[in-house]
């Protein structure tokens, strides 16, 4: 579990593509002073399972569907990726409860001089966007200022800019998406009773 308070910025090293799978190498000294092989990291809003931990270092093995899902698809050398720990028990909950496990990609269409920034997103996800509720966006958690059928804003304030990948994407580019997890269990709890 994750909650979308970005630790670090780290930056990808290596990105090895076999068959319907990549393998990144991710440079993190904050997150790797701890971690070691079998613990999960947030790369980009991404749950990931650390396979070596070496020098400041961290590999992590990404499956196709993992690849089909989020922008990880387009890793590359030289990247930035917001990364975060999984969340220890008994830790403050400084954002919201994530999974890291990414619902699909949204796109920036804008940001304002005040940090306004719309997204466009699959309108498959737009059921669980509300106004003033959470979403997670390349892994940092965020709330929502407006949310429509295929699009939604959020404010962002000058330190998600300046501590978070964020402030340095533009108009065009795919970002990783969650949505709230429990307004997915709400879905399909009360789904076969609405349907009487």
């Amino acid at each position: 579990m994750f909650t979308g308070i970005v630790e670090e910025l780290g930056t990808i090293t290596a990105v090895e593509h076999s068959a319907h799978m990549a393998r990144l190498t991710v440079h993190g000294p904050l997150v790797t002073s701890d971690a070691k092989h079998g613990d999960s990291i947030a790369v980009n809003g991404v749950c990931l399972t650390v396979v070596e931990v070496a020098e400041g270092s961290f590999t992590v093995d990404v499956v196709h569907e993992t690849l089909q899902r989020s922008s990880l698809a387009k890793a590359e050398a030289g990247q930035a990726v917001n990364l975060e720990r999984a969340v220890a028990a008994g830790q403050r909950l400084g954002g919201h409860i994530m999974q890291g496990h990414v619902d699909g990609t949204g796109t920036l269409l804008s940001r304002d001089g005040t940090g306004l920034t719309r997204f466009a997103m699959p309108p498959n996800l737009a059921r669980y966007v509300v106004e003033k509720g959470s979403i997670a966006v390349d892994g940092v958690s965020l709330t929502v200022v407006d949310a429509g059928t295929d699009e939604f804003s959020i404010a962002l304030i000058p330190t998600t800019l300046e501590l978070t990948t964020l402030g340095r994407r533009e108009p065009g580019d795919v970002v990783n998406l969650e949505v709230d997890v429990v307004a997915k269990y709400v879905e399909r709890l009360a789904t076969p009773h609405l349907a009487k």
